[in-house]
C-alpha cells in the first residue's frame, strides 16, 4: 500500500461527515438523503476519498456497503475528528458567554427515567440559560452518536461491553421488583413465591435485552421457566398502561415502578439489579455544560442511592 497523505490538502470535512453516515447507515441511497445529497455527488466523493487513502473502504454488495477493516478504522478516527470539532463551536460559545450552553445528552429504556429529570431540574435550576437536548435512542445508536461528538453523554443501564473510544461509570445500583397494579390480586398473598405467580399473564423484555437474559437466567435456577401467557415490551409508558389496565406483572427498577397507582409485590427478584451510569468518550475534553449535568447526575444519584 502506498504511503498514505492525509494532510495535504486533499481531505474535506464532507469526507469525513460521508463515512460517518455511510458507516452507520450501511448503503449509499440512505447515506445520500441523510447528507441531502444526490448519490452520484456521494458516490464520487467517495471514489475520492478512496483515491485519497489508497485503499477501499467499503465492500460493495446488492443489499448496500460494508466497511472493510480499513474502512472501519478509518470511521473511528473521522468520528474522533469530528467530534472534536463539534466540542470546539460549543467551547467557544461557551467561553464567549459562560452562562449559555448545550449539552446533549443520551438515553435508553430504563435506568435513566428516574435519574435523569431530576438531575437536568437540578442544572436548570442553577444555569437557566443553558439548552439540554435529550435523545431516546438505542445503545449501539447512542454510542455512534457519542464517538462523533452528536451527543456529551450517555445515561442509562451499563452493559458489559465497552468500547475501546468509551469509558463507563457506575452511578448507583438498583434492584428490580414485581410490579402490580393496586388492588391486583395478588397483593392480597401474604408472601407469594414465582411459583404461585406465573399462572398470571406477564410483562417481559424483548428477546436479546441484558434485563431479558438476566430473567430468563433467574427463572432456569429455579427449575422455571417464562411464563407462557406473556406480552414483550419495552416502553415503559405501554407497560405502565397494562399494569393498570389488567392483572399483569412485570419486574421492573425500583424507582421505575415507584408509582402511586402501583404495587410491589414482596416476592424476591435477587439478585437480578441494574447498574445504572453515565458512559462518554474516553480521550475527549467534556464542555462546562456537560460538567455540570455530569455534577447534577453524581448528586441525584447519591441520594437514590441512600434511598
Amino acid at each position: 500500500m502506498r504511503r498514505i497523505r492525509l494532510l495535504d490538502g486533499r481531505l474535506k470535512l464532507r469526507h469525513l461527515l460521508l463515512v460517518d453516515a455511510l458507516t452507520e447507515r450501511g448503503s449509499l441511497v440512505a447515506a445520500a438523503a441523510h447528507l441531502r445529497v444526490t448519490q452520484p455527488v456521494l458516490t464520487r466523493s467517495l471514489r475520492e476519498l478512496e483515491d485519497i487513502v489508497g485503499v477501499e473502504l467499503y465492500e460493495r454488495g446488492a443489499r448496500g456497503v460494508t466497511p472493510t477493516i480499513y474502512g472501519t478504522a478509518f470511521t473511528e478516527h473521522a468520528r474522533a475528528a469530528l467530534a472534536q470539532l463539534t466540542l470546539a463551536e460549543r467551547h467557544l460559545a461557551e467561553l464567549a458567554d459562560a452562562g449559555r450552553g448545550t449539552v446533549t445528552v443520551g438515553s435508553h429504556l430504563a435506568g435513566s427515567d428516574a435519574l435523569l429529570p431530576a438531575a437536568i431540574a437540578r442544572l436548570k435550576k442553577a444555569r437557566p440559560l443553558v439548552t439540554v437536548v435529550v435523545r431516546k435512542a438505542d445503545p449501539d445508536e447512542l454510542h455512534n452518536d457519542l464517538e462523533a461528538g452528536r451527543v456529551d453523554l450517555v445515561v442509562g443501564r451499563l452493559t458489559s461491553s465497552v468500547r475501546s473510544t468509551t469509558q463507563q461509570r457506575v452511578l448507583y445500583r438498583e434492584p428490580f421488583r414485581l410490579s402490580v397494579r393496586s388492588g391486583h390480586p395478588a397483593t392480597s398473598q401474604h408472601d407469594p413465591q414465582l411459583t404461585d405467580l406465573l399462572d398470571f399473564s406477564w410483562i417481559v423484555p424483548v428477546t436479546g435485552t441484558a434485563l431479558r437474559r438476566e430473567l430468563e437466567s433467574l427463572l432456569v435456577g429455579m427449575g422455571l421457566d417464562l411464563p407462557r401467557d406473556r406480552v414483550e415490551c419495552t416502553s415503559f409508558p405501554i407497560v405502565r398502561q397494562l399494569l393498570l389496565e389488567t392483572d399483569m406483572i412485570a419486574a421492573l427498577p425500583v424507582h421505575l415502578g415507584a408509582d402511586d397507582r402501583l404495587a410491589a409485590l414482596p416476592t424476591s427478584l435477587a439478585p437480578l439489579s441494574q447498574a445504572v451510569g453515565v458512559t462518554t468518550p474516553a480521550d475527549r475534553h467534556t464542555s462546562p455544560s456537560a460538567a455540570a449535568l455530569l455534577r447534577e447526575l453524581d448528586l441525584v444519584a447519591e441520594g437514590m442511592s441512600t434511598a
